[in-house]
């Protein structure tokens, strides 16, 4: 995964050869800068839907992420610039969109219909599936059989999830579901761009919060801002330090680093974990429990975003799959 402003990262990046053999030390060091990140990602669920069905919503996350990264991330716009040589106008626009204030806006307001765990299947978990098509669309990309395999599982966890719901009748719920997907999309276009331009995750992320900082903040404080205001001033402390500080620049710099050290082939092992932490951690923060067929669907989609981000397998499983 590369990190990103949504706290949600590319789980499309190529697998680099295999690295050197790793003493323990250094492989732990790599291992744990992997888990806290993916630990963060997965908390972003369970936290953003604390905050939207509570005392906040989604404008007022959006603006508490977008605020604080966007200046945070600044200087990192003012040295490597806006990229337009290489974006131009309209993909710059869709970069920002993809993974700025619209894709907050639409994943916030998932959260206020669908669950945490429903959250870390659908968006995260179904990306690299989007990701894939827009890929093999807009790029001419072609997949390995451990690619393929892997975006079937995909499939097969959003039937499980979505049809069980659909099937229970529970509209609200589904409608989160769309949003979800919603989201996935706006974030595939996002990495689609991102791999496009060739930019370096930093600088995307840099684009994108400082795009949202300044086409999103002002509109939204000239027009809803006081509802912030009226909230508790602890919830928004919290918000704002967990959207737009851990999500955007701790978790890209540990992820980062896991990468690194471990290469980005393993480093698509710890992508893999977002579904299932995002659930687990959603059952003491949110009381919520998956059902059976939830996480069947969150294993299949699991199972399929680490082989379609190109997971590390066996020698002889990896020949086969060729």
């Amino acid at each position: 995964m590369s990190g990103a402003a949504t706290g949600i990262p590319n789980l499309m990046t190529a697998a680099t050869p295999s690295t050197p053999a790793l003493d323990p030390l250094t492989y732990a060091r790599g291992a744990l800068c992997g888990v806290a990140a993916v630990s963060i990602w997965a908390g972003w669920m369970a936290v953003t839907r604390i905050g939207v069905t509570t005392t906040l919503n989604a404008w007022d996350i959006a603006a508490l992420r977008f605020g604080l990264a966007g200046f945070v991330l600044l200087p990192v716009v003012w040295r490597k610039g806006l990229a337009l040589k290489t974006l131009g106008w309209p993909r710059l626009i869709l970069l920002v969109s993809g993974a700025g204030a619209p894709y907050a806006l639409v994943a916030a307001q998932g959260l206020r219909f669908a669950s945490a765990a429903d959250a870390g299947a659908l968006i995260p978990g179904v990306m690299p599936l989007l990701v894939a098509l827009l890929a093999s669309v807009c790029l001419g990309e072609r997949f390995t059989a451990q690619r393929k395999t892997g975006l079937v599982l995909i499939f097969v966890g959003i039937v499980c999830i979505a049809g069980a719901s659909l099937v229970a009748g529970h509209l609200a719920r589904s409608g989160g579901h769309v949003l979800f997907l919603g989201a996935a999309l706006l974030w595939a276009c996002f990495t689609v761009v991102m791999r496009w331009a060739k930019l370096a995750p930093l600088h995307a992320t840099a684009l994108v919060s400082v795009g949202s900082l300044i086409g999103y903040v002002p509109a939204y404080l000239l027009i809803a801002g006081q509802h912030m205001m009226d909230a508790p001033m602890a919830d928004v402390a919290v918000q704002a330090l967990y959207q737009g500080l851990l999500t955007t620049v701790v978790s890209l710099t540990l992820f980062g680093r896991a990468v690194a050290i471990l290469g980005a082939s393993s480093g698509a092992a710890f992508g893999a974990l977002v579904p299932a932490m995002a659930a687990l951690l959603a059952i003491p923060l949110l009381g919520e429990f998956p059902s059976h067929a939830d996480w069947i669907g969150i294993a299949a989609i699991s199972i399929g975003v680490y082989l379609a981000s190109g997971g590390p397998l066996p020698d002889r499983l990896r020949r086969s799959g060729r």
